[in-house]
């Protein structure tokens, strides 16, 4: 969208249009939309176009971005659950970019409270992406059920992908260890541990902070620093950074 003022129904009307795309591609075109996500490729992206067309994508390289993007790596859990709790959880994330989408304009564009109030009214009207794709939404959203049962073991070698480091310990546990819980035991983690930097910052292992492990530099990361939830990392058969997915797509 260009820069000139946009009124309320403008970007409604663009939110519908992304709106549609999407869920063209968790149903109508779910076939060809699951093809595309292809574990094995890149981090990848599902885009819903103002067109009511979908694409899925690379995200653009610029840091920050100029448009608010959509969740980062959706192929890498395609095939680490069953294909409806996928879609649902592609689902409940779009619904989340279109509304930060959304949002977005209205502050390029000058909405005030009044405005900003009559959007969201006006979006909330509709079912959301999820409900739509899931029927209704009368459960608790997927990503939260199975980031619960991925915990009973059934999903164990996704569960490798979040360890410690050798050099940190031997529980991988610590890695979210509450610092008011056990003081002393922080201390002597990052006393032993410190060393470890992050692969994406170079900021130091803190123990309560969340760690994913590269499986192809055998870097660590913070989750946060490259968009990877403990949830999301249950669904994740082989992690690859940023880093190593770009040079494979080169």
């Amino acid at each position: 969208m260009e820069a000139r003022s946009r009124s309320v129904e403008d970007i409604f009307e663009d939110f519908k249009g992304r709106r549609a795309g999407i869920i063209k591609a968790l149903t109508t075109d779910v076939e060809d939309f699951y093809s595309q996500c292809d574990p094995e490729k890149e981090n990848l992206c599902l885009y819903g176009l103002p067109s009511e067309q979908w694409e899925v994508n690379l995200p653009v390289e610029e840091v920050p971005p100029e448009l608010p993007e959509p969740v980062l790596g959706i192929n890498f859990a395609r095939d680490g659950m069953q294909e409806k709790d996928w879609l649902s959880l592609v689902a409940v994330h779009s619904d989340t970019w279109l509304l930060a989408l959304a949002f977005y304009f209205g502050a390029r564009f000058g909405f005030d409270k009044t405005d900003r109030k009559r959007l969201f009214s006006m979006i909330n009207e509709l079912p959301t992406i999820f409900e739509v794709v899931t029927g209704g939404g009368a459960k608790k959203p997927v990503k939260e059920k199975s980031s619960v049962s991925n915990n009973n073991g059934n999903k164990s070698k996704s569960n490798s992908k979040v360890r410690v480091p050798e050099t940190q310990g031997r529980q991988s546990k610590a890695l979210l260890q509450p610092k008011d819980e056990d003081e002393g035991l922080e201390e002597q983690d990052e006393d032993e541990h410190g060393e470890t930097l992050c692969g994406a910052c170079g900021e130091n292992y803190g123990t309560d902070e969340f760690w994913i492990c590269c499986d192809i530099c055998e870097k660590w990361f913070h989750g946060k620093c490259v968009k990877i939830t403990p949830a999301r990392a249950e669904h994740i058969k082989q992690y690859k950074c940023p880093s190593c997915s770009n040079k494979r797509a080169r």
